[in-house]
């Protein structure tokens, strides 16, 4: 029960974090045309849980609690982007191509085909 208030905690966090950081980016910029904001998080986010990563699996540090914290709590409210970029990595540097390639295509598609759906569905409900 403490593991899921830490990454309750996180994520909390992670959101308030997202929400400031990608607003100061894309006021910052002056663009109203492009995500700019949306790109720093998810840019940004990766980085983070890349650098995050590599000290906890290259050198031990961090706590399984500590992780679940960081990771899924306040990196998760951050960006889920960052633990998909993560786990394509890990695909490749397993050498899992395939896979990589297949994890890569599925979100892309699948990700705005269930936009599209969800759209679709409340314009024809709503029309």
């Amino acid at each position: 029960m403490l593991r899921l208030f830490m990454i309750g905690a996180g994520g909390f966090i992670g959101s308030i974090l997202r929400y400031v950081v990608s607003g100061l980016v894309q006021r910052s910029l002056g663009s109203f045309e492009f995500p700019f904001g949306t790109l720093a998080v998810n840019v940004g986010g990766c980085f983070i849980l890349g650098f995050l990563v590599q000290l906890a699996e290259g050198y031990g540090l961090f706590s399984s609690d500590t992780r679940a914290f960081l990771f899924i709590g306040i990196l998760g409210g951050f960006t889920t982007f960052s633990t998909f970029g993560n786990e394509t990595w890990n695909l490749m540097r397993d050498r899992e191509m395939w896979l990589a390639m297949w994890n890569l295509v599925a979100h892309l598609i699948l990700g705005l085909g269930a936009v599209w759906a969800g759209r679709s569905i409340v314009h024809a409900i709503w029309r």
